[in-house]
């Protein structure tokens, strides 16, 4: 009997030796801008109550109305794949107390965020983010700080065509006035019904509407910059000013509004130039009323979600990847069963200085293991046979050029560690 193959599902983008390598540095150099600012890990649940992301996302938006992945379990209960990053957070927090504790809060996380949407290029069912969040003040230089750390792991992975975008939604004061005057906009364009219950819920939806008719139609509609109130003018003239003293440049976009309903104040986006329809390659904002909303106390916050997979295309775009990407430090070849035990044991000597150790297994010939050797990446290679454990003493094959050095087998993670410096 044949069995049937299967295959990953649509949408789904996978990483696989070697290019998993690329993928594992670009999510590195993204994460660890935080870390040096004081985020620590926060781990959380892949799925969660899907009231939190319809009650925190917003009920107006397309992640809650076309693209999440819901389901019942077996108790009867409502759960959803998460759509986004923040709403967990903010749930985790509450739900822990953390914001009772010392302010802000700074997290980040990083993992797998699943939206029902139409698979192309930079934009998959199943994609991989990296987000922080600053939890518990209402500070510019905080806001500052967050795009800045973002911008950081930008730059980390090389890139330069890229351009940071930001604009402000406002306070509540600001939102209400423009309301009035947007809603008086919208009743002379002639919307469909559907278009007409998204602005009633939220008029700003139609700002990220990309239909042509529509960016076209909304090019005239009333923006929030025209209405900030005093306090929001200020906060963003603050924002803007920290920005520039960082050196970081940015374009303000008055029609930016994202794709989540609980943006409010400093918005941003990242977009780059070679990505096509897809080039948002991360953004965020603050979000002063979610935590309230989702039955915490009335504490302001902002964050941000990195694409890893957009950020690893405009890597590939940019040719900033490493080509020196080494899968181990060292290959050991053994000939015969008395060489495979005692190369077990080195190798996980050696290992424990750090150093990445690879053992030819399956009893091959010294020509097939060498070749194996060259196709896995490593740096060096040794052979041990009878005549090395005799005398205690390996050839150290460099691969890059093919010299050797002769070394003792006590000393090879001596020796190893001074080459890899």
């Amino acid at each position: 009997m044949k069995y049937e193959k299967f295959q990953a599902p649509k949408g789904v983008r996978e990483y696989l030796p070697p290019e998993s390598t690329a993928f594992e540095w670009v999510r590195e150099q993204l994460i660890s801008p935080a870390r040096l600012a004081g985020y620590q890990l926060m781990e959380l649940p892949v799925f969660e109550d899907t009231n939190l992301f319809s009650r925190g996302v917003g009920e107006s938006t397309d992640v809650v109305t076309k693209e999440m992945y819901t389901f019942e379990d077996r108790g009867g209960r409502s759960l959803t794949l998460r759509p986004e990053g923040t709403a967990g957070v903010m749930r985790a927090v509450i739900e822990n107390n953390l914001d009772r504790g010392t302010l802000p809060v700074k997290v980040w996380y990083a993992g797998q965020y699943f939206r029902a949407e139409r698979p192309q290029a930079g934009r998959y069912r199943q994609f991989y983010q990296v987000g922080i969040e600053a939890i518990g003040l209402d500070d510019p230089a905080i806001d500052a700080e967050v795009i800045a750390i973002a911008d950081r792991g930008f730059k980390n992975l090389g890139l330069k065509n890229y351009t940071l975008q930001i604009t402000s939604l406002g306070d509540a004061q600001s939102r209400a006035a423009q309301r009035v005057d947007l809603l008086a906009y919208l009743k002379t364009l002639p919307l469909d019904d559907a278009t007409k219950e998204r602005a009633a819920l939220n008029p700003l939806r139609l700002f990220d509407d990309k239909r042509p008719e529509m960016v076209e139609a909304m090019k005239a509609a009333p923006v929030l910059l025209d209405y900030l109130s005093e306090d929001a003018a200020r906060n963003f003239e603050k924002v803007q000013s920290y920005l520039t003293a960082l050196g970081i440049a940015f374009e303000i976009n008055p029609r930016m509004v994202r794709g989540l309903d609980y943006y409010t104040g400093t918005t941003f986006e990242f977009i780059h130039a070679e990505l096509g329809a897809q080039s948002g390659i991360g953004g965020g904002g603050r979000y002063d009323g979610l935590m309230e909303i989702l039955g915490g106390q009335p504490l302001s916050g902002i964050g941000f979600g990195l694409g890893v997979d957009r950020a690893l295309l405009a890597a590939i775009a940019e040719n900033t990847i490493p080509t020196s990407t080494f899968s181990s430090d060292l290959f050991i070849i053994p000939l015969g069963e008395s060489a495979k035990s005692q190369s077990l044991l080195i190798a996980t000597k050696i290992r424990e200085f750090g150093i990445r150790v690879d053992i030819a297994f399956g009893d091959r010939a010294l020509k097939g293991a060498m070749k194996t050797a060259d196709k896995s990446g490593a740096r060096y290679v040794v052979v041990i046979g009878d005549a090395e454990l005799s005398s205690g003493i390996v050839e150290l094959k460099r691969m890059t050029d093919g010299s050797s050095t002769s070394v003792k087998i006590a000393q090879l993670a001596d020796e190893l560690q001074k080459a890899l410096i």
